[in-house]
């Protein structure tokens, strides 16, 4: 009995820290897909001002109710280099860049590891 008195809150431990791993990776993987999808939209729907239209608006609706503490996307007009475009508005063949962040705070050890800030960039050519 004192053998499994031990090795129970090891385990326990452990087990909490393998769903812990698992919501940050979800947490990841969600961004990630946001940053992709508001970036495919923005490069259809542009907008006056980057990231302003309609489209954008609903998908980054969608997207934060999807994805736990997502902030507001910050949006880029790039070249294809990757150096910021003088284009104003973004003009076809210019590239809109979209980054997302979101603070995971892990539960595990009652957070005692502090919390991370998890940042997903996705790209896609305007037609």
């Amino acid at each position: 009995m004192v053998e499994f008195a031990l090795a129970l809150p090891v385990f326990l431990l452990m087990l909490v820290a393998l769903f812990d791993f698992g919501r940050g990776v979800y947490t990841y993987n969600g961004l990630s897909e946001a940053a992709r999808e508001i970036s495919r939209i923005t490069s259809v729907y542009p907008g006056l001002t980057l990231g302003a239209s309609p489209q954008t608006a609903d998908r980054v609706a969608v997207q934060k109710g999807l994805t736990p503490g997502m902030s507001d996307p910050a949006f880029a007009c790039l070249n294809v280099d990757g150096t910021p475009s003088s284009d104003l508005p973004c003009t076809s063949g210019d590239y809109v860049q979209v980054t997302v962040t979101s603070v995971y705070s892990p539960v595990t050890l009652l957070g005692l590891g502090g919390s991370f800030t998890l940042t997903a960039t996705s790209s896609s050519e305007i037609p």
